[in-house]
């Protein structure tokens, strides 16, 4: 049917996979939910360390899958440098 919402009051990036870069070199992969007051809030999301290979890690994660390793995780504000749909 078309136009109906299913999630009201949502930005334009929820429930999409996205990549985003924080502050201290990590990287966050996963399912943008909202952006809060205290930061953004992602589903089913890997944390990729700063020292990582991010082009190889993101290639096996783009073939492979995102591994749900943290349900819930919030970015904090502090830490949101920036965010690109994966």
């Amino acid at each position: 049917m078309s136009g109906i919402t299913l999630h009201h009051n949502r930005d334009d990036l929820h429930g999409i996979t996205v990549v985003v870069d924080g502050a201290s070199g990590r990287t966050y992969i996963g399912r943008w939910h909202e952006r809060q007051e205290r930061g953004v809030v992602m589903r089913d999301t890997t944390i990729l360390e700063a020292e990582t290979d991010k082009d190889a890690a993101l290639a096996k994660l783009a073939k492979f899958g995102i591994p749900p390793d943290h349900r819930t995780l919030v970015v904090p504000n502090e830490e949101f440098v920036g965010v690109r749909k994966f």
